[in-house]
């Protein structure tokens, strides 16, 4: 399929191979937001007037967009939030901090995100909780059978991203919930890498949290979402208090919460950037999220084929199913390559990617990052591998 019609991004003379770190956002999005800002700008849930009212409805026909889009039981168990991020710490500040104990364990990876690691830390330095990383295979995966062999019984969360932003590996969400839950452990996901490039199905899986940011699915940054099992969010409690979220208070001693969702989501919400998520979402359902992991999936053996006939390219995950792809060039800095393939206007990651810790599994601190999106091309990619074919023409246009 030809995006560029939907895309002025994609008319820019540039090969963007940077996905991972944000998309491009289609007219649709652009137009939705744009839309509210000049023709119904109003507050959410505040106004009794016309254009009040419309924005509620736009505001919260997205919630039940959310739902359907990852197949959550309620529409209440979607929170809005500002991206990925602040759903990870809500999640730990707001119910584990408050049910772990000192000892208990938490099972991550050297792979996280930082999003999925710093926020446990700081309750590993506040509350004595226990941090595990479950080993990575020989291809830097996680498997069922590493998770088995790395819960104890003081284990009490598994908080995994189902496809790190760095190897790139699609963790069996499925399975180990299934484990998980067979031995009373909690499972958190970063849906970031994952929500944007395949079908998600929080019944299916049955996850108890997932957290995901729009600005990687072709929405607007700054606008993300929290989901949580009902019954979880009900115990979740909010870190941020004012405006919205309150019934009443008269006083210290009498303060009366609103019922979920709203009492999660205090102050004013990015009221433009959730009707923008909207739309990312319809665009998304349009284009087809099969269509999208199969192209992926499909442009980077694509890639990884042309990678492999040069000496000096070192592949770090060849053997992942996203469309993420690590690689470093024989004695060159990973950011002095960036800044190489930038003077032909081809846009890649370079450095430790918010993943800090990887490097105890890898063996090297930074490395050159690659992520796909459906709008990428066969032709970007021959682009992108005739650049990185001289080794010496690199090494001249460095100096």
């Amino acid at each position: 399929m030809n995006f560029k019609d939907d895309f002025s991004m994609l008319n820019k003379d540039l090969v963007y191979l940077d996905n991972g770190a944000t998309t491009f956002k289609p007219s649709c999005v652009i137009e939705a937001m744009n839309d509210y800002y000049e023709n119904y700008t109003a507050n959410a849930h505040r106004g009794d007037y016309d254009i009040s009212l419309k924005v509620d409805i736009a505001y919260e026909g997205v919630r039940d967009k959310v739902q359907q889009f990852i197949n959550a039981r309620h529409r209440e168990e979607i929170i809005f939030t500002s991206g990925a991020t602040e759903a990870l710490n809500m999640i730990v500040s707001g119910f584990f901090e408050h049910v772990l104990e000192p000892g208990d364990e938490v099972i991550i990876s050297e792979a996280e995100h930082a999003s999925n690691v710093l926020p446990w830390f700081r309750l590993a330095n506040k509350k004595g909780i226990v941090i595990k990383y479950v080993p990575l295979d020989e291809h830097l995966h996680v498997t069922l059978d590493a998770i088995r062999k790395t819960v104890s019984p003081r284990t009490k969360v598994i908080a995994l991203a189902e496809i790190t932003n760095v190897v790139g590996d699609v963790r069996p969400i499925k399975d180990i919930c299934a484990y998980a839950h067979s031995r009373d452990i909690f499972v958190v996901c970063d849906g970031s890498q994952s929500v944007p490039h395949k079908v998600t199905d929080v019944q299916d899986n049955d996850v108890d949290f997932l957290a995901f940011s729009a600005h990687k699915m072709c929405g607007p940054t700054g606008v993300g979402v929290l989901y949580g099992r009902m019954e979880l969010l009900e115990e979740l409690e909010p870190v941020n208090f004012g405006g919205g979220m309150n019934e009443s208070f008269d006083n210290e001693n009498a303060i009366f919460l609103k019922e979920l969702p709203a009492r999660l989501e205090a102050g004013t919400p990015n009221i433009a950037g959730v009707i923008g998520l909207g739309a990312a979402i319809d665009y998304l359902i349009k284009v087809g999220l099969d269509n999208i992991y199969y192209h992926e999936i499909t442009l980077k053996k694509y890639l990884v084929e042309k990678l492999a006939t040069i000496k000096h390219i070192d592949i770090i995950n060849e053997e992942c199913d996203s469309g993420i792809l690590a690689f470093n060039v024989d004695g060159i800095f990973p950011q002095d390559v960036a800044i190489y393939l930038s003077k032909y206007n081809v846009c890649v990651r370079a450095g430790n990617h918010c993943a800090k810790i990887l490097k105890k599994s890898v063996g090297v601190r930074n490395t050159i990052r690659i992520s796909l999106y459906f709008y990428n091309t066969k032709e970007e990619i021959d682009c992108l591998v005739e650049l990185l074919k001289d080794r010496d023409k690199i090494m001249k246009e460095m100096i």
